[in-house]
């Protein structure tokens, strides 16, 4: 008898997507870890608080514009964005709580123009579901992420079959998305839906189905309200680049799909003629000031050297930098045999087009934001982070042809980047604790075994059981790492000597009804780190007072500066009574108590 045919989800994964329930529910479980464990309370507790200037001060974007969009609602007579009929009234009021806080970015009250909205959207959302918390505010970046993982699974799968396990499990776990994507800021929100429009162009490019276009403009249009032009600018120069070098140029006319086009511009262009009207300096101060001027000076001083991006690559992909360059290499090697082959009459056999072009558009994808942005005047580690996915698909799909065997020295060196990244990481608490570069002599031997053996496993088992084991044998360590580092007392380290979460929480205990909080200066030699000052803001829900911009104010107040600081006290105060609460050892901060002026 002929066997039973499949049914349900096993059918449709295997029928429609072309992948076995296995492999889907190994994807979903590794990536849900690397993406959620230690950042929510359902999935190990949310291990630590809001880190750096952008996290808290998004954030709090995100929560004040909640706050005015409630306010909106309730003022238009507890409306809903829904109306709750089409009587003209009902209209009118659903599109002032629409509208109403939704428009302009606010921080401390007023506009905050660097960035469209949607990441503060996405983060209002979740506030609004799960309160307002620092877990629920990256919870935008790690959706994001998974959306971008999940699809390019199914996508190689359909287009790619062989590599594609390998390629979603490297993207989820190299170094890059798994920082980014438990970070509340505006990077993922720009690389997730960007890659997915890009896969989806490429999708159109093979089949020919304008189906698959959708996947461009819509993902395109999302990117571009995550951070402006660049994303159309980005897909664009790809795009051209792929398209000439192969002598497609009908194609680029193709790919203008007037449907496309017209969603584009319906997702997008409501948006910023709005917030244009309300705040007539927006052009300048978004267009000019942060697209062109960052790019072409160091307004906001973020300068680095030419090769920095570089060197962002090579962290950023850890621990599969050795097996990516020589991915990498490879698709070069197989992109430059195609340019030199269009250029004889005949093709491949079979072929409607000269060879495979799938390793030179994914060649094309990664190095074109890495060569762009190296010229950069103002250069962050975000900005190349579209350029990590088709990296990790290049090495999925190098494995995969090379699953008889890769060479040894390239082995030992994945062993030994495998190996280096454990550990540096297990010694992070070390660091953190004693802010010394060589740690204890004990912690080092720890740090060195485990990194060995995890090198030494990882080659036995490739030459004992091939190829196709490197992946679990990398997999293995990274989220023991991953364990280590964001549960129990490690979590609490790096909560309190990153965030200011801990101290704010300080502060409640011990002031409770004291609103007001000061410094006496931002960034400077005399002053409190600039994300510490941005992190009491969101936790405390308030601006900070800065005694050097705004002077000391004559109520009652809590008072933060640097302990080796404490000297200047009495300048400042001059006669004031103050009160030291306590030391804030993790920081080198001591908290007062500034007693009102007589």
């Amino acid at each position: 008898m002929p066997p039973a045919a499949p049914s349900g989800l096993r059918a449709f994964l295997s029928t429609q997507l072309g992948c076995t329930l296995w492999e889907f529910a190994l994807m979903l479980l590794v990536s849900g870890y690397f993406l959620l464990f230690g950042l929510t309370p359902l999935t190990g507790g949310d291990k630590i608080g809001l880190v750096g200037a952008d996290e808290p001060r998004y954030a709090q974007i995100a929560r004040e514009m909640l706050q005015a969009h409630s306010d909106a609602c309730h003022a238009a007579g507890q409306a809903k964005v829904v109306p709750r009929s089409l009587s003209p009234k009902d209209l009118h009021n659903s599109y002032l709580c629409m509208t109403g806080g939704t428009i302009t970015p606010i921080l401390y009250g007023q506009p905050w123009l660097e960035k469209p909205a949607l990441y503060y959207w996405r983060a209002m959302g979740f506030f609004k579901e799960f309160g307002v918390s620092d877990w629920s505010a990256r919870v935008p970046s790690a959706t994001g992420a998974a959306a971008l993982i999940i699809l390019a699974f199914l996508h190689l799968r359909r287009f790619r079959p062989g590599g594609h396990l390998d390629a979603a499990l490297i993207m989820v776990s190299c170094i890059a998305i798994v920082a980014f994507a438990r970070g509340a800021s505006t990077d993922m929100q720009l690389a997730a839906p960007f890659c997915i429009g890009m896969l989806g162009w490429y999708a159109w490019y093979e089949t020919g189905k304008k189906f698959w276009l959708f996947d461009l403009y819509f993902f395109g249009a999302a990117a571009t309200l995550a951070k402006g032009p660049i994303a159309p600018f980005l897909a664009l120069g790809i795009i051209l680049l792929f398209l000439g070098l192969r002598r497609e140029w009908s194609a680029l006319r193709r790919t203008i799909w007037i449907p496309g086009v017209i969603l584009f511009f319906i997702m997008v262009l409501p948006w910023y003629i709005a917030v244009q009207r309300r705040n007539p300096t927006f052009f300048h101060e978004f267009f000019v000031e942060h697209n062109l001027e960052r790019f072409g000076t160091n307004l906001y001083q973020h300068h680095q050297p030419a090769y920095y991006y570089i060197v962002v690559l090579i962290i950023g992909m850890m621990p599969w930098t050795a097996l990516a360059i020589s991915a990498l290499v490879d698709g070069l090697q197989i992109s430059i045999a195609e340019w030199k082959v269009r250029f004889k009459p005949q093709r491949y056999l079979g072929h409607v087009r000269p060879g495979d072009a799938f390793p030179e558009f994914l060649v094309l994808w990664a190095l074109f934001p890495i060569i762009f942005f190296s010229f950069s005047g103002s250069k962050l580690p975000g900005y190349i982070l579209p350029a990590i996915p088709p990296l990790a698909i290049l090495t999925g799909d190098y494995l995969f042809r090379n699953r008889t065997g890769i060479p040894k020295w390239l082995l030992y060196t994945h062993a030994a980047f495998t190996g280096g990244v454990t550990f540096v990481l297990l010694l992070c608490p070390q660091y953190m604790v004693y802010e010394r570069i060589i740690p204890a002599p004990k912690e080092f031997a720890k740090a060195t075994i485990f990194g060995l053996l995890a090198a030494a496993a990882l080659i036995f088992v490739v030459k004992r059981w091939g190829v196709q084991h490197i992946r679990t044998m990398t997999l293995v360590p990274l989220g023991c790492l991953l364990f280590f580092l964001m549960h129990g007392a490690n979590g609490r380290l790096l909560d309190s000597n990153y965030s200011a979460r801990p101290l704010a929480h300080d502060i409640v205990q011990a002031v409770p009804n004291i609103r007001d909080v000061a410094i006496i200066d931002m960034g400077g030699k005399d002053g409190v780190r600039r994300d510490m000052v941005y992190g009491l803001a969101f936790y405390r829900n308030q601006s900070i007072i800065a005694y050097a911009k705004d002077g000391v104010p004559n109520q009652e107040h809590i008072l933060i500066i640097p302990t080796r600081e404490a000297p200047q006290l009495d300048h400042w105060l001059q006669g004031r009574l103050y009160q030291q609460l306590f030391l804030y050892e993790p920081q080198g901060l001591s908290v007062y108590r500034v007693y009102p002026h007589s």
